[in-house]
């Protein structure tokens, strides 16, 4: 499996045939100063883990110009649609759906979920974490804009994810230590990448104290550079 991290919770995932995006903020993303076509190229599906506009990013001129299925909240689905994009995969908490090669199974996240992209906020449903389980690769884990809570044990026991994208930036989600606990408590992951950290002064800027909270878990994480694809 092949990722490429652009900043922020934005992931270009590669695996067999498939090429996904999950949350693409990437025109507005002050860690990627390149344009959205370049990582949108071949891609067949973009996953929304929730509506706010540093996560729905591009996702609405991707699917109008590759037609890319969207996969993600039935009200996130619905907002992109009334924006022009035609290709729709929606779901909610406890459900999957079959994407092909892969399926995505939606758990929770403990957030919030709207936009105010148009100068009005809309809400946007509930927040989702999304288990990714292609047929013939590893399963991954994106765990979205999330505090811990106890049934990270229940996605663990349902899904075994090896590959975790985790949020540690503080404020809005986890920070260092409350995700390194739910690194180490809950799951077994076989790379750990974190992201949601450095992309606005009001989040932390390193990875530091969740490296550190980590312990010997610290040797499992994989700190890419943006827009360097790396293997995990």
């Amino acid at each position: 499996m092949r990722l490429t991290w652009y900043g922020h919770s934005a992931f270009r995932v590669e695996f067999g045939d498939t090429r996904l995006l999950i949350d693409p903020f990437l025109t507005a993303n002050p860690k990627w100063d390149g344009d959205w076509e370049g990582p949108a190229e071949g891609v067949t599906h973009v996953l929304l883990t929730h509506g706010h506009d540093d996560h729905i990013g591009d996702a609405a001129a991707i699917g109008k110009t590759n037609n890319a299925q969207i996969v993600g909240a039935f009200e996130v689905c619905q907002y992109l649609a009334e924006q022009g994009a035609g290709n729709m995969n929606p779901g909610n908490h406890g459900g999957t759906v079959d994407c092909g090669t892969f399926t995505v199974s939606f758990v929770n996240a403990l957030h919030s979920s709207a936009s105010r992209a148009t100068g009005t906020v809309v809400y946007l449903g509930n927040p989702l974490g999304l288990v990714i389980t292609p047929k013939d690769d590893k399963v991954l884990y994106a765990m979205g804009d999330t505090g811990i809570f106890g049934d990270m044990a229940l996605v663990n026991e349902l899904y075994a994810p090896a590959v975790g994208l985790v949020p540690i930036g503080d404020r809005f989600t986890m920070g260092g230590k409350q995700a390194a606990l739910a690194c180490n408590r809950y799951f077994d992951f076989g790379a750990i990448v974190p992201c949601h950290f450095g992309t606005f002064p009001l989040l932390d800027q390193t990875p530091d104290t969740f490296l550190a909270a980590l312990g010997e878990t610290a040797s499992k994480v994989v700190l890419p550079e943006i827009g360097k694809p790396f293997e995990v």
